[in-house]
């Protein structure tokens, strides 16, 4: 088995397009963990969803309307967020942005 890769330098790797429209790019995993990072232009949305994976996500830019199980607050740069396994949740772009994510276990459909 290869070493997984350890480090990440900004701007690497390509965007890839997001079924809602967005975009996303893996930064790093291994099989336990992965972290992502995904562009929103204003007015973006990343429709309801769930999945069996736990995520933890950072604002590292813009404005976001989160929605986490019906639950709803506004989060700017810097704030966080945490999505529990199976819960519904989405966002909306406020204004450009991008949300750094990290998943546990990988998301193995972000690799193909």
């Amino acid at each position: 088995m290869a070493k997984p890769k350890m480090f990440a330098q900004a701007g690497e790797g390509a965007w890839t397009p997001t079924p809602d429209g967005n975009r996303r790019r893996v930064l790093l995993h291994t099989d336990e963990l992965m972290m992502v990072e995904f562009g929103f232009d204003r007015g973006g949305i990343g429709a309801l969803h769930s999945h069996p994976h736990v995520q933890a996500s950072y604002v590292a830019e813009g404005r976001f309307e989160v929605t986490i199980d019906g639950r709803t607050e506004i989060l700017g740069a810097g704030g966080s967020f945490i999505v529990p396994s199976g819960l519904v949740h989405g966002v909306k772009a406020l204004e450009a942005g991008r949300l750094v994510d990290s998943f546990t276990p990988r998301r193995a459909d972000f690799l193909t």
